[in-house]
């Protein structure tokens, strides 16, 4: 092939728009073509540390090499000493180069050197040589390679500007989403927008993330905006929440199993890890599961591969791993409860979703949106009962809120929610019955079933055995 054609193509080559190392190989493979070498290297040179970097290395059987060490430093050296390029016909016979260790090993034959420059300063250096059994290069050669270099420094210098203007614009982008909103998730409290900012930097990796916070915090929601934010947003989403099932039932939901491999297992089934492939699996109340469950589990994240129950063979899962917990886990692996390797594997990067009682800011915003989105009619919250709301300490967080929402909902009659329609009691706390009189039940078992059947009364009269007049009448002295 004509040596204009092969600088066509390797101009052709080089001015693709961004950096490609396989380009880069394909242009090294047809510069050793015309000049007849052995063997060519292109590396980066570090002015602060005198040191060099491969970015691309060939052989004439188009392989690439990867270790700097196969070359003659001692040239590289010179090209940046005398900063021009060098030519060396006869190695062996050169007092100058054949000093050079490299170059006795290797059997170097013929060399040269030519640097590529950035501006003024030397950027990297090209380097050929040829051993026993191939020709010395001649001046037609290093002319060639110093074009060579030319036309490989303009495209360093549009790949850099390229790369500059890519991270300037990700940087932009980063700054733009974490002062956004996260899917789902409401407020603009300080402890919030930190959270925000967390979720927003870890959903730009694939690292494993713990999930930590109290019971009714939103750590679900957590787990699904980090999703969406993420590079995996168009693959599944699936979670398993793993808190009091039974260890058989949950290894089966996990991993799948194969028919035949228990009682009632007809057919094969896929696991969640299994269905999840591609996108992110959230596994809450991780605490949770057996010693013997969470072997296993550390096996799927170390080898990335899992086994259905029942069966031999060995599948590959790409799966993103969310856990969360409302308990201590480091306490539990100093109980000896669950494996501190899991833990650690687990706990890359750990994300604490703060309580209600810290975001009390966020009440009145979350109460809007819990009205707008449970109540088909205009309804409006007075003032003071948002102070109400404000004043509790929420030990159900957010959930607690929510219910409490829905019940003034039921409620309110009219077009706004009053303080007597907010009735509040800790979720934690049993109903004494034993201590309660017969209209203080009464108004308990109704609220409870409304809450039950999202405030649908007729549902409710029947649940109770009653009339929905009876409901109606009750709910109007309630308010009384």
């Amino acid at each position: 092939m004509p040596q204009t054609e092969i600088l066509y193509k390797i101009s052709e080559l080089l001015s693709s728009a961004v950096y490609q190392e396989s380009l880069i190989e394909k242009a090294l493979d047809l510069a050793v073509q015309v000049i007849n070498a052995e063997r060519a290297l292109f590396v980066k040179y570090d002015d602060e540390n005198n040191s060099f970097s491969i970015v691309a290395a060939r052989n004439v059987e188009r392989e690439t090499i990867s270790d700097l060490r196969e070359f003659s430093s001692g040239v590289l050296q010179k090209v940046i000493d005398e900063n021009k390029a060098c030519l060396y016909h006869d190695v062996q016979n050169d007092p100058d180069i054949s000093q050079f260790e490299s170059v006795q090993i290797h059997q170097i034959k013929s060399v040269m050197g030519v640097p590529v420059f950035r501006g003024d300063n030397i950027w990297g250096v090209i380097l050929a040589d040829s051993r026993q059994g191939r020709r010395n290069f001649s001046e037609d050669n290093l002319r060639f390679l110093e074009f060579f270099a030319h036309l490989l420094s303009l495209a360093i210098g549009r790949i850099i500007r390229y790369e500059e203007l890519e991270n300037e614009n990700r940087r932009l982008l980063s700054r733009l989403e974490s002062a956004g909103p996260l899917p789902r998730m409401i407020g603009q409290s300080r402890p919030m927008q930190e959270l925000s900012a967390l979720i927003h930097k870890v959903a730009a990796t694939d690292t494993t993330v713990l999930i930590t916070g109290e019971s009714g915090t939103g750590k679900d929601l957590t787990a699904r905006a980090i999703h969406q934010l993420s590079d995996r947003s168009s693959g599944p989403y699936l979670a398993q929440f793993c808190g009091s099932i039974p260890d058989s039932l949950l290894e089966s939901e996990l991993f799948g199993y194969k028919r035949g491999a228990f009682t009632g297992a007809d057919s094969d089934k896929k696991g969640i890890f299994e269905a999840a492939h591609g996108g992110t699996f959230f596994m809450d109340e991780i605490a949770d599961i057996s010693m013997a469950l969470q072997a296993k589990l550390l096996r799927v994240i170390q080898n990335k591969e899992i086994i259905r129950l029942g069966d031999t063979k060995v599948i590959t899962v790409d799966v993103r791993l969310i856990s969360a917990t409302n308990t201590d886990l480091k306490a539990r692996v100093k109980e000896g409860k669950f494996r501190q390797d899991l833990f650690y594997r687990l706990n890359v990067f750990p994300v604490h979703v703060p309580p209600l009682r810290e975001r009390k800011g966020d009440i009145a915003e979350l109460a809007r949106y819990f009205i707008k989105n449970s109540s088909k009619r205009a309804v409006k919250i007075d003032n003071a009962a948002l102070k109400k709301l404000k004043s509790f300490h929420w030990p159900g967080n957010v959930r607690q809120l929510e219910n409490a929402v829905q019940r003034a909902l039921i409620l309110c009659d009219g077009s706004k929610i009053m303080p007597e329609n907010i009735v509040l009691e800790d979720e934690e706390q049993e109903f004494d019955f034993s201590q309660a009189g017969l209209k203080e039940i009464e108004k308990h078992l109704l609220l409870k079933r409304l809450e039950q059947f999202n405030g649908n009364r007729t549902l409710t009269a029947k649940s109770l055995g009653v009339s929905v007049r009876w409901v109606h009448l009750k709910l109007s002295e309630m308010k009384q």
